[in-house]
C-alpha cells in the first residue's frame, strides 16, 4: 500500500492563525481549494480551515470575516498523518476523526494534503466504500 508522500497532493500551504477568515477564505478561492491548514506563528499546525467552517461558524452567526482570526476556529489538537504513515492508518486516522483531509507533515513541517478523493484515486474501491460508508453516518 502506498504512503501518505505518495497519494498527497504537495504543497500545502497554511492561513497564519493571526490572518483574517476574510484572508483565508481569498486563499481558499485563489488555490481552488476547499480546505487550508492553520498554522501558528511557531509554524506548528493549529487546525484546520474548511469553506464549511467560514459558512457556519463566521457568517451563519453574523461574525465579521474581516475581523475573525482563522486561529479562532481552530479546535483542539490538529488531526495529521505522518508522510510516511501507509493508507491503512490514513484510512483509520480518517475513519476515527470523521475527517475527509488531512494534513500531511513530515517531522514538524506540513509537506501536503491527503484529501478523500486522493485516497479513492490510490486505493481499492471496497476500501474506500468503508471509509465513505463510516464518514457519512453520524
Amino acid at each position: 500500500m502506498p504512503a501518505a508522500r505518495d497519494i498527497m497532493t504537495p504543497g500545502a500551504e497554511c492561513v497564519g492563525a493571526e490572518e483574517s477568515v476574510l484572508d483565508a477564505a481569498r486563499k481558499l478561492t485563489r488555490l481552488g481549494v476547499g480546505a487550508v491548514p492553520i498554522c501558528g506563528t511557531d509554524d506548528r499546525l493549529k487546525g484546520v480551515l474548511t469553506d464549511r467552517d467560514i459558512v457556519v461558524k463566521v457568517l451563519g452567526q453574523g461574525k465579521d470575516p474581516a475581523q475573525t482570526k482563522a486561529g479562532e476556529l481552530a479546535q483542539g489538537e490538529a488531526v495529521t498523518i505522518g508522510a510516511d504513515d501507509g493508507a491503512e492508518e490514513i484510512l483509520a486516522t480518517m475513519s476515527r476523526h470523521q475527517v475527509r483531509r488531512l494534513p500531511v507533515i513530515d517531522g514538524h513541517r506540513l509537506v501536503g494534503m491527503v484529501a478523500l478523493a486522493d485516497v479513492a484515486r490510490a486505493l481499492p474501491d471496497s476500501k474506500v466504500g468503508d471509509l465513505l460508508e463510516v464518514l457519512s453516518t453520524d
